[in-house]
């Protein structure tokens, strides 16, 4: 039979949040598959696992997923884990996940930590909706039409950041988005955690200050309601009364009902529409 392939959460900081299952898992398998075996190692060693290491990362993502998914085609189960948090976020973890359903090897998750969805809840933004963008392009073409495309964006939104980059990303963030609210999370789970909530101009002034240290989380509030209100009133008020009329009436809508939505957008009365009508 197949063997498969394990996904395996490990600690993002605190080794105690590592699951049980983890622990058997990685301990049943024939191999781990490890993003950095040099840091890799010190989580085994913690937990006395002796099963064999192999390295998986980003510069040989495609052959050696070959080579691993002929092993677990011989009956070999192989776990896969990444430096901290959950595998296939944010790491090449995913290319062999797609590979193993491309060659019909089962795969299961084993969930565990994973440092955006910490973030999230500790940020106290909403929660319910959001989009999480990790690492931004470091092309500046890239970066700058990504950005442009999430302006509009009404979820909480989650990048990660390097302190090296953070500066220049939380500048980027305030030339597309302004003034927004922002919780920039580091050290999570580990003794020095720290999560501050600034506006973005705030969180510019901080950093000119302090310099930035530890691998970042930020999440950064979407476009508000009543922002999105406020622009689309803008837009009806440099519309005409007429024109405001025909941009429902070319979708179909009756004149009565047009008038209804026109009288309700601009805070008027219908008469006050009728009346401008005519």
């Amino acid at each position: 039979m197949q063997g498969s392939l394990y996904l395996c959460a490990t600690p993002i900081g605190n080794l105690e949040d590592i699951t049980l299952r983890v622990l058997r898992i990685l301990k049943e398998v024939d191999l781990i598959a490890a993003e950095d075996t040099r840091n890799s190692i010190k989580l085994l060693n913690h937990f006395e696992i002796k099963t064999p290491l192999t390295s998986y990362h980003e510069y040989n993502r495609i052959e050696k997923a070959i080579q691993l998914i002929d092993r677990m085609r011989a009956g070999q189960n192989v776990a896969l884990i990444t430096d901290a948090g959950t595998p296939a976020i944010s790491d090449p973890g995913e290319d062999l996940v797609r590979l193993c359903h491309e060659a019909g090897i089962c795969v299961t998750s084993l969930p565990g930590a994973c440092a955006c969805i910490t973030a999230l809840t500790l940020s106290g933004l909403p929660t319910t909706r959001f989009a999480f963008e990790g690492f931004l392009p470091k092309d500046k073409k890239r970066r700058a039409f990504l950005l442009s495309k999430l302006k509009e964006e009404t979820r909480t939104i989650i990048f990660y950041e390097s302190p090296h980059h953070l500066k220049k990303t939380l500048d980027d963030l305030f030339v597309t988005f302004g003034d927004r609210n922002i919780r920039l999370c580091r050290e999570l789970t580990k003794k020095y955690e720290e999560s501050k909530g600034f506006l973005l101009s705030e969180a510019l002034s901080y950093y000119q200050e302090h310099d930035p240290r530890g691998e970042y989380v930020l999440v950064l509030a979407g476009k508000s309601e009543q922002e999105l209100k406020e622009e689309q009133q803008k837009v009806w008020e440099e519309m005409s009364i007429t024109e405001h009329m025909f941009f429902y009436e070319d979708q179909g809508i009756d004149h009565k009902e047009a008038m209804k939505r026109v009288a309700k957008d601009r805070g008027v009365s219908k008469r006050e529409v009728y009346a401008a009508l005519l």
